[in-house]
């Protein structure tokens, strides 16, 4: 029997209402005491206005919302209790001690989630997806844990392992019942199979690039020398007043980190210290941090001032971001004429005529050019919209595990084609089958699932 187990499933905090959640053989007993009435028996997955009380002092706690969820048809398979108590820390965690007297313990991180998977309530793909619905930052990355939660992955994948297993049995069937080779043409419709499969697997791999966009967003780092805006543009990119901004060089000595989203994809700004030689101790910090910074970004913004020549400064950090992904912003075109800037552009000391197609021309101050700007970000990621793709893989396990499915069905097909004994090519089909049943949770380790569902919140 296992043993009932209590969390709160709502952040915690002050709140309206608060949800308290038990699951196992247990949990409708511990209602019972908590609610002081032993026969109490409510309709499965009907909401009942109860009044909560401590068995040991009966002194009442609360009015509260209760709902039972009868075993199998619950979240995790078993029986599930939820209290809907008002939001306050102190009642939460007194009903929740309550709980722990009663016998029910505290719930592992994401253990309600395992039990789900356990009892067959669920696949891992799909716990995998209430971790990834949770965590979302933006409503194309929530649209696609939905998709896999639905169960999109786990559908694409089962005819994958279907053909696979059909062509492992024909070459297994072959090996303990036929002397001579296959005839050629089932030995090619398994050829053809085994590349349509690998196709698909990669296929399926190859949507990775766009999905991990949408989960996990993008590093970008403003730099340039003090005074050329990026502080400026930083406010203007989120629109609030974030930054501290003033006519002092050197205002901002440390990073500044902020979060918005552009075409469905979150994005992690960072404000950087100014890049100049500097006697300040405080600030050559910050520079030394706006050079490490540059080197951790995914693109780095690289901002010049349309009103000045570029420096030499300009041109060493020009230089130190060649080989790095950056864009060019350059700022305050409200105060200079397009044609100023075009001859900036043109000028052979600017240094700027080599990287024509990098420019974005901006006024943080007006919010001319940002637009173009927001796209520049993006635009060597997302070839195109991906708000509006269909399913992608947003998984690096599950990425993993897809190349390692492609790669040992065309070592397979290869060795097929060099007449290799069927008893090799079956090590590599098995391979592939055992990855694909890892992503979906048939033949993953222990240790991989302890791995998995130690990164699920408490109380999930």
């Amino acid at each position: 029997m296992s043993q009932t187990i209590v969390a709160l499933a709502t952040p915690t905090g002050r709140s309206g209402i608060g949800v308290i959640r038990l699951s196992g053989e247990r949990a409708l007993e511990i209602l019972k005491r908590l609610v002081s009435k032993p026969d109490f028996s409510p309709d499965p997955r009907k909401a009942v206005l109860c009044s909560l009380s401590d068995p040991v002092s009966n002194e009442t706690l609360d009015e509260s919302v209760v709902t039972f969820f009868r075993t199998p048809r619950s979240f995790t398979g078993e029986d599930v209790v939820e209290i809907s108590c008002h939001g306050s820390p102190v009642l939460l965690r007194q009903v929740i001690d309550i709980c722990l007297l009663l016998d029910a313990r505290l719930a592992e991180p994401g253990e309600f989630t395992l039990r789900a998977l356990s009892n067959g309530r669920i696949d891992l793909a799909e716990a995998e997806a209430i971790r990834d619905l949770i965590d979302a930052q933006t409503t194309t990355s929530a649209r696609q844990a939905v998709r896999q939660l639905r169960g999109e992955l786990s559908l694409a994948l089962q005819p994958l392992k279907d053909d696979l297993l059909n062509i492992i049995v024909v070459l297994e069937s072959a090996l303990e019942f036929v002397e001579d080779d296959l005839p050629t043409v089932q030995l090619d419709s398994v050829k053809s199979n085994l590349s349509k499969i690998a196709s698909e697997a990669g296929r399926l791999a190859d949507t990775f690039r766009a999905g991990h966009l949408i989960r996990e967003g993008l590093r970008v780092a403003i730099v340039g020398r003090p005074n050329v805006g990026k502080s400026s543009l930083f406010n203007a990119l989120l629109g609030s007043d974030r930054a501290i901004v003033t006519d002092i060089a050197g205002t901002t000595r440390d990073q500044i980190h902020e979060r918005f989203v552009v075409d469905g994809i979150p994005i992690s700004l960072i404000d950087t210290a100014g890049l100049r030689e500097t006697t300040d101790t405080v600030e050559s910090i910050g520079v030394e941090r706006a050079k490490a910074t540059m080197t951790d970004a995914d693109i780095v913004i690289v901002m010049l001032d349309a009103s000045e020549q570029t420096s030499d400064y300009d041109r060493q950090i020009l230089a130190s971001a060649q080989h790095l992904n950056f864009i060019i912003a350059i700022n305050k075109i409200d105060k200079t004429p397009a044609t100023d800037i075009d001859k900036l552009v043109a000028s052979e000391h600017s240094s700027l005529a080599d990287f024509r197609e990098k420019i974005t021309p901006i006024s943080a101050k007006t919010g001319e050019g940002l637009d173009d700007l927001r796209h520049a970000i993006i635009r060597p990621f997302a070839a195109e919209d991906i708000s509006n793709a269909g399913f992608l893989v947003t998984d690096a396990r599950h990425h993993d595990l897809l190349i390692r499915t492609k790669n040992e069905i065309e070592r397979s097909l290869s060795q097929l084609n060099e007449k290799i004994s069927e008893e090799i090519v079956l090590i590599g089909l098995h391979n592939a089958l055992r990855y694909l049943g890892e992503i979906t949770g048939e033949t993953t380790t222990e240790d991989m699932l302890t791995r998995i569902f130690s990164t699920f919140c408490i109380g999930k």
